[in-house]
């Protein structure tokens, strides 16, 4: 294996080298990994990672704003097959740059001597059966084993509270997670310092060595090609950070990218992390607010967001994981046709009933969508997201508030949705009275084009009147009785 993958980077760095060349393009599996730091330490910032891996093995580091831009929607393509059009001209850096991210999965956006266009909106539903393997490896210098094979197996049950449970619950019935399982613990053949590399305040990771290693003590007991998912457990620290995303590999025969995530005890210890980084597994990107910090962690709308307030509370499985917002259960195929409704700007003025977004057989519209007149430039555009929320229920019992909720995202949800906070500065966490917007209060959209007013509540939500004619003036969102 070490030969073939070094003669796929030779091959590879033969592809793109000189600067003069056509622009090439190269197929393989897409690896999308976020680095997510422990609470205690919500500096530094999230990390973001995406390679493309060949058939050989071999990665390529994508340079993430130019995959993002080059995709479309990145995140819809995460452990998908693609297809990568890297330009004749290099970065300042040096790279390649990349022009287009297609599905090579899907012949359809393909032509037989290139690529036909940007994967705009190609996101494959997550529906079905997800059975996802815990494997539990703990560093050979370290012998602790901080919970139970019972404790991970118990995780994915069908309780309020445990894994198998909420994603049900937050999927609609979409999904479940029907013959997960948990073994371990494994000894891995090196110590930490093997792994965890650097200066102790810039620890780096190696999340291949781990997962190689992780999934190599485990293969006489687990048949991975029957699983989706890979959670990883280990007995120590990692680098500050839980990974989730996708790792791109062959075991057991099947060579295929699967939903992984790297968990140290504070992460497995908590469903709500654990959830979070599985949510990254799916493909899910994170949520923020409107604050416009660098810090993704300030939304407790979303368990990829801010995963920890306004959690409820579990004697057994820590901090429990509230709802996605309902731009991310749309992302993932969640949200049937008759919920959801679009309404563009410059349309005659609608009243509209929206359903409260945890109820499953909901009657009414749970996804309102406003549209903005389409941009010149396709990655420019933007769409507000309307959900009614309320602090009911095993996971969303501790929420801020009962209200309407708007979100802010990119053309085809190519970028973070963001809460929208009417308060001037915007809270830090979005969980105060200018992100949630009531009966008799009115959301003016930043660019004014969008008037929302929350006319009144009904046994399943609220009415809400939506004025869509373009007004002269914009700015921040308004929040105001009327």
């Amino acid at each position: 294996m070490r030969n073939r993958t070094g003669r796929a980077i030779v091959a590879l760095a033969a592809l793109l080298a000189g600067a003069n060349v056509q622009a090439q393009v190269v197929q393989g599996g897409l690896e999308l990994r976020w680095g997510d730091p422990a609470p205690a330490q919500r500096k530094p910032a999230s990390k973001f990672e995406a390679a493309l891996v060949l058939d050989g093995g071999a990665r390529l580091a994508l340079d993430p704003d130019q995959a993002r831009r080059g995709a479309g929607d990145l995140y819809a393509l995460a452990n998908r097959r693609v297809a990568v059009q890297f330009s004749a001209a290099k970065s300042a850096g040096g790279r390649r740059m990349i022009e287009a991210i297609v599905p090579a999965d899907d012949p359809a956006p393909m032509r037989a001597h290139g690529l036909a266009g940007k994967a705009d909106g190609v996101a494959k539903a997550t529906l079905g059966s997800t059975r996802w393997i815990t494997v539990a490896c703990r560093f050979g210098d370290i012998a602790e084993e901080q919970k139970p094979l019972a404790f991970f197996r118990s995780q994915y049950g069908e309780a309020a509270g445990e894994l198998g449970h909420y994603w049900r619950e937050v999927s609609y019935g979409k999904i479940d997670l029907a013959g997960s399982d948990a073994k371990g613990w494994y000894a891995l053949p090196q110590p930490r310092s093997h792994y965890v590399t650097g200066p102790e305040d810039d620890e780096k990771a190696d999340l291949t060595a781990l997962f190689n290693d992780c999934t190599a003590a485990a293969d006489a007991d687990v048949d991975f090609s029957q699983v989706l998912g890979i959670n990883l457990m280990f007995n120590g620290d990692l680098d500050g950070f839980a990974w989730g995303g996708g790792r791109c590999a062959t075991l057991d025969g099947a060579n295929r990218c699967w939903s992984t995530t790297w968990n140290p005890p504070w992460s497995f210890n908590n469903l709500a992390p654990l959830a979070h980084e599985m949510g990254h597994g799916y493909g899910l990107p994170h949520s923020d607010n409107s604050d416009g910090d660098d810090d993704t962690y300030d939304n407790p709308w979303d368990v990829m967001s801010d995963s920890w307030s306004n959690a409820v509370r579990d004697g057994t499985y820590g901090s429990r994981p509230k709802h996605i917002n309902i731009v991310q259960r749309d992302r993932l195929g969640w949200i049937d046709a008759p919920r959801k409704r679009t309404i563009a700007s410059g349309s005659a003025r609608t009243r509209v009933t929206l359903d409260y977004a945890s109820l499953s057989g909901a009657g009414n519209v749970q996804l309102l969508l406003l549209q903005t007149p389409a941009s010149p430039d396709p990655y420019r555009g933007t769409w507000y997201t309307l959900e009614a929320r309320r602090p009911v229920g095993d996971y969303e019992g501790a929420l801020a508030g009962e209200a309407v909720i708007v979100h802010r995202v990119g053309p085809n949800y190519s970028q973070e949705a963001e809460s929208q906070d009417a308060d001037v500065p915007p809270a830090n966490t979005a969980n105060n009275e200018g992100s949630m917007f009531k009966v008799g209060e009115v959301w003016i959209s930043p660019d004014g084009l969008f008037t929302v007013y929350v006319e009144s509540k009904t046994a399943t939500g609220f009415v809400v009147v939506v004025d869509p004619k373009q007004r002269l003036t914009g700015g921040r969102g308004v929040r105001r009785r009327r």
